[in-house]
């Protein structure tokens, strides 16, 4: 088939170049004149696993091309997927579905045959029924132009993994027309088993924001139980194991950690609990904000810990934080909590080195007053305090015998409980990690 993406972002970029691998001819369309010559030369302007290679690949085979032209996108393609970006609002609790309603209203008076029109953006609800009639009422071909919400459940870090083999396939529709095409573009996926679930588009866009509201209660919850732990003398790690094996609950997602970030979970949180509100369901809300109110609490809680684990204030302390990225496989540092803890120990004083393997451009952009060292032992140089809080496994294969000849005192403090204790403090460190007792 050919389809055209609209927006090329952490979302679009992907999601173009899966297209392009299960064997449609996509172009992408972005506003972003130098970013779409950086794509058509095959240059990756985000870091996500997987993702440079296959770009490459399929712009210069012919099969992904991009433009900035929504005139030849709507020439060449009768599916548009909707990628643009849904920030959170002015208000800090909704989504700014401007892009969404602005890429639609410009694309819309090309539109001179039948198409569909395929939403990967997450929304308020009520965004594809506003969407329809807009169309509707621009669009030379009228209520010929149908809209399927379409919500992408990406990982970033496994931006690729996810769309070439996802857990599963939404689609909010109306029609059997539109159904059809929506197996047509993902028949490759469906032949490989994956589950597709049609529903109604109210539907379909309650399923990505509810989806990454319980992510986002099941993160602050274990923190929540990290904190306890840490105030009785338990550890946080045999407890995750022990109750993640229970069907009900589950491990993934059960890891203690410095809370979660990134373009997606912080704002579906805040805006589901809005929708709670919104909808009357006032015990969903407070239930929700709850969950906000202990990830907003993670960089004191952290900072309380450094300051146990020194045995003092970390203002003048000379200390390397280990991560920029809010996660492992991705340079997007959107709401990073490894950026969080370094801005606020450089507010206390501290002088504060940031290192990540991929993330330090897209950091020193966001938070220019802290300091950057692109390379690990550099990092290390005469620091006083590291803090991995991002969970690299570049970190996990540091050497801590050789890092504990470059710095001033070996003390570290393991936000992700990423690295065997013992090791490091059989090479002479001092290491503390969330939810744990010291000794462990």
């Amino acid at each position: 088939m050919r389809v055209s993406v609209i927006g090329c972002g952490h979302l679009g970029i992907p999601h173009a170049a899966a297209m392009a691998e299960i064997g449609h001819e996509v172009i992408g369309v972005d506003l972003d004149r130098a970013k779409v010559d950086r794509l058509n030369a095959g240059e990756c302007p985000i870091y996500e696993e997987g993702l440079p290679e296959l770009l490459a690949v399929h712009t210069a085979s012919g099969r992904l091309r991009f433009s900035t032209d929504l005139t030849e996108a709507a020439a060449f393609a009768d599916v548009h997927f909707l990628a643009v970006g849904t920030p959170i609002d002015a208000d800090g609790r909704s989504y700014d579905t401007g892009q969404v309603f602005g890429a639609a209203g410009a694309l819309a008076p090309h539109l001179t045959r039948p198409c569909v029109i395929i939403g990967k953006s997450t929304v308020t609800v009520g965004t594809s029924r506003e969407l329809a009639a807009l169309l509707a009422r621009l669009a030379p071909v009228g209520e010929s132009v149908e809209v399927v919400w379409n919500p992408e459940f990406l990982r970033e870090g496994h931006a690729v993994e996810d769309s070439l083999r996802p857990d599963r396939i939404v689609a909010g529709l109306c029609s059997q027309h539109a159904e059809d095409v929506v197996r047509e573009v993902y028949a490759p996926l469906l032949r490989e088993h994956i589950p597709l679930y049609v529903t109604d588009p109210t539907t379909a866009e309650l399923i990505k924001g509810a989806a990454n509201a319980y992510l986002g209660m099941k993160i602050s919850f274990i923190n929540g139980v990290a904190d306890m732990c840490a105030a009785a003398g338990a550890d946080v790690l045999q407890l995750t194991e022990a109750i993640g094996v229970d069907p009900r609950i589950g491990r993934g997602g059960l890891n203690a950690g410095p809370g979660y970030g990134g373009g997606c979970l912080p704002k579906d949180v805040r805006a589901f609990t809005a929708t709670a509100r919104a909808l009357g369901a006032s015990e969903a809300a407070t239930l929700l904000r709850a969950a906000e109110e202990v990830n907003e609490s993670r960089p004191a809680a952290v900072l309380t810990l450094i300051e146990q684990t020194l045995g003092r204030r970390v203002e003048g302390v000379r200390a390397t934080v280990w991560g920029a990225s809010f996660k492992a496989g991705t340079n997007d540092v959107r709401e990073s909590p490894a950026l969080a803890i370094a801005t606020l120990m450089h507010q206390r004083g501290a002088k504060v080195t940031v290192h990540d393997p991929y993330a330090v451009p897209t950091a020193l952009a966001r938070q220019p007053e802290l300091d950057y060292a692109e390379g690990l032992e550099q990092s290390v140089k005469g620091t006083e305090l590291v803090v991995l809080a991002t969970e690299w496994p570049h970190f996990r294969h540091a050497d801590p015998v050789a890092l504990a000849t470059l710095v001033a005192d070996p003390v570290l403090v393991d936000l992700r409980n990423l690295l065997k204790a013992d090791t490091w403090r059989g090479a002479g460190w001092t290491v503390r990690q969330l939810g744990r007792p010291p000794a462990l």
